[in-house]
């Protein structure tokens, strides 16, 4: 499953209601709805009890959660043991070559034109 479509169900499911979950994910209300319904149609079964009063999760939006959880968590601390250690091996120039030439410079081994 998407991972981003994960973390908008964790958000949607941990503060169940979809517009406190929209803001804290930097998007649109409907669109956070529109993608959970996608999902829901995606995987066969729905996510959300939605009443008049108040959104609950279902058994299998439950289950999911938990998931879900998981998943980001374990993909979480993978992006943590892959990313690059700090220290290393630094490439210092061998000095070989020219530098570059700096505008309004003068060029290295060339003497000014005398009269």
């Amino acid at each position: 499953m998407d991972h981003t479509a994960l973390k908008q169900f964790v958000a949607a499911a941990t503060s169940l209601h979809f517009a406190h979950a929209a803001r804290d994910l930097g998007m649109p209300r409907p669109v956070l709805i529109a993608k959970i319904r996608a999902m829901e149609a995606g995987l066969g079964y729905e996510l959300f009890e939605s009443g008049a009063s108040s959104t609950r999760l279902t058994a299998q939006g439950e289950a999911l959660l938990v998931e879900a959880e998981r998943q980001l968590d374990k993909s979480a601390t993978a992006a943590v043991a892959a990313a690059a250690k700090p220290g290393g091996k630094a490439k210092a120039s061998k000095g070989k070559g020219r530098a570059p030439a700096v505008k309004g410079e003068r060029k290295p081994g060339r003497m000014r034109q005398g009269r």
